[in-house]
C-alpha cells in the first residue's frame, strides 16, 4: 500500500500523528464500491474517512466480510510468474499481510521500531556475530515483515533481497523452492555483501560528520515568537520582544537621513519618486507609513534588494541602541519567528500555512554579528 502523510487529530488537547491510504469501500445499498481513506494514528485508532472509528481487530473484520477491499472491484488476482528465482516479485497483497502492514504503521507513527528496522537490527547482530542462532533469529525478523514488502526491505533495486533470502535458506535447500541450492559459498558472498553495505554505511557517517561539521550539536531552543501587538496607550517603559519588530519606536540613521521606524526607512526607501519617500517619512505612525509606502510605485530594483536593504535598517537599529541589541542578544539560540498579519509571507512566518520568515532569519544574522562583536570575534 501506499500511505499518505502526515496528517494529525487533536485527542484530549493532544497531537496524534497519522497517515491514509486509499482502499475500497463496498456501498450496500447499492451493491457498489467506491474508494475512500483509510486513516491509521499513533494511538492505534483507524477511521473509515474521518469519523467512523475501529482498531485493528475491527478491521480485520470489515476485510473479512468484504466491506472493505484493497484493490478496485473486479480486480483477477495476481500471482508472481515462475520461475520465482529469476522474478522476483513482491508478493500478492492479502488481507492478512496489509493488516500487519497497518499495525507496522501504526509503530512508525508511534516512534518505534517497524518490522524493516528490526529486520535491520537482526543483520546487524548476525554480521557482528554469524551464529546459527543469530540467524535463526534473523529469519524471524524477515518473516515478520509484511509479506508483500519483503522484497523492499533491503531497499536494493537491482538485487532486491536476494542476499537476504539466500542469506536464511538452509544449506543443501533450493532458495524460494525453485532457485539454486544454497551452498557456503553462496552464503558467503550474502555475507560479504552485507559487509560491504555496512563498510558503505559507516563510511559515508564519516564523510557526513566532516562535511556538517559545524552542525549545532546541542537540541534547539523553543523558537521565539515576535507577535505583533498594538498598544494604545503607548509602548512600555521596560523593553520587551516586542522591540525587536519593525514598527518600534527606535529612531535609526540613515545615508544622512533620520527614521522614526525601520518600518519608516523600508518603505521609503521603496519608493521610485522621492516625493513619495518624503511623504512616507512625514507620517506619523509605522503602520501609516506602510499604508503610504505600499501605495506608492517602487523602485524597479527593490525585489533584487530589499534584503540587503532591510539588513542594513536592522544593522543601524541595533547599532545606535544598545539596549535593544540587549533585548535581541537575550533570545540566546534559540530561532525567531516573525509573525502577525500585516507584513508579506515573504517576512514573516505563517505556521503550517508558510511564510518564509526573512524578518526572522536577519535578526538571526543581526544577532550572531552583534554577538561577534561582543566577544571580539572577527565576522
Amino acid at each position: 500500500m501506499t500511505w499518505h502523510g502526515p496528517t494529525f487529530r487533536i485527542s484530549d488537547g493532544e497531537r496524534v500523528d497519522g497517515a491514509w491510504c486509499l482502499v475500497w469501500r463496498k456501498d450496500e445499498w447499492l451493491d457498489a464500491h467506491h474508494p475512500e481513506h483509510l486513516f491509521v494514528y499513533a494511538d492505534g485508532r483507524i477511521t473509515r474517512g474521518k469519523y467512523e472509528a475501529t482498531d485493528l481487530a475491527g478491521l480485520a473484520k470489515l476485510l473479512a466480510s468484504g466491506k472493505i477491499g484493497l484493490t478496485p472491484p473486479g480486480t483477477p488476482p495476481w500471482s508472481a510468474p515462475d520461475p520465482k528465482w529469476e522474478s522476483r516479485y513482491p508478493e500478492p497483497l492479502t488481507a492478512e499481510s496489509f493488516l500487519v502492514e497497518v499495525a507496522d504503521e501504526i509503530t512508525r507513527l508511534a516512534g518505534r521500531p517497524t518490522a524493516a528496522d528490526r529486520c535491520w537490527e537482526a543483520v546487524r547482530a548476525y554480521r557482528a556475530q554469524p551464529t546459527e542462532e543469530r540467524r535463526a533469529l534473523l529469519r524471524d525478523a524477515y518473516l515478520a515483515v509484511p509479506a508483500h514488502n519483503r522484497v523492499y526491505v533491503l531497499g536494493d533495486m537491482d538485487l532486491q533481497d536476494r542476499p537476504l533470502r539466500t542469506l536464511l535458506t538452509d544449506l543443501g535447500q533450493a532458495v524460494d523452492g525453485d532457485g539454486p541450492v544454497a551452498t557456503e559459498e553462496m552464503h558467503d558472498r550474502a555475507r560479504a555483501y552485507f559487509a560491504d553495505l555496512f563498510d558503505g554505511e559507516a563510511a559515508a557517517k564519516e564523510r557526513r560528520a566532516v562535511l556538517y561539521a559545524d552542525e549545532p550539536a546541542a537540541a534547539p531552543e523553543p523558537p521565539v515568537v515576535l507577535c505583533e501587538v498594538v498598544y494604545p496607550n503607548g509602548w512600555p517603559v521596560e523593553p520587551g520582544p516586542f522591540t525587536l519588530r519593525n514598527d518600534f519606536d527606535a529612531p535609526i540613521d540613515h545615508r544622512g537621513r533620520t527614521y522614526p521606524t525601520v518600518a519608516h526607512a523600508y518603505w521609503a526607501l521603496s519608493a521610485a519618486d522621492p516625493a513619495d519617500h518624503d511623504r512616507v517619512l512625514a507620517c506619523p505612525t509605522a503602520r501609516e507609513a506602510q499604508d503610504t509606502g505600499g501605495r506608492a510605485p517602487r523602485r524597479a530594483d527593490w525585489p533584487g534588494v530589499r534584503l540587503a536593504v532591510m539588513a542594513a535598517l536592522l544593522r543601524a537599529k541595533f547599532d545606535q541602541h544598545p539596549r535593544l541589541a540587549e533585548v535581541l542578544l537575550a533570545t540566546g539560540e534559540a530561532g525567531i519567528l516573525y509573525t502577525g498579519f500585516s507584513d508579506a509571507p515573504f517576512w514573516r512566518d505563517e505556521g503550517p500555512n508558510g511564510g518564509r520568515n526573512w524578518m526572522g532569519r536577519l535578526l538571526e544574522l543581526i544577532r550572531s554579528e552583534l554577538r561577534a562583536a561582543v566577544q571580539g570575534v572577527p565576522s
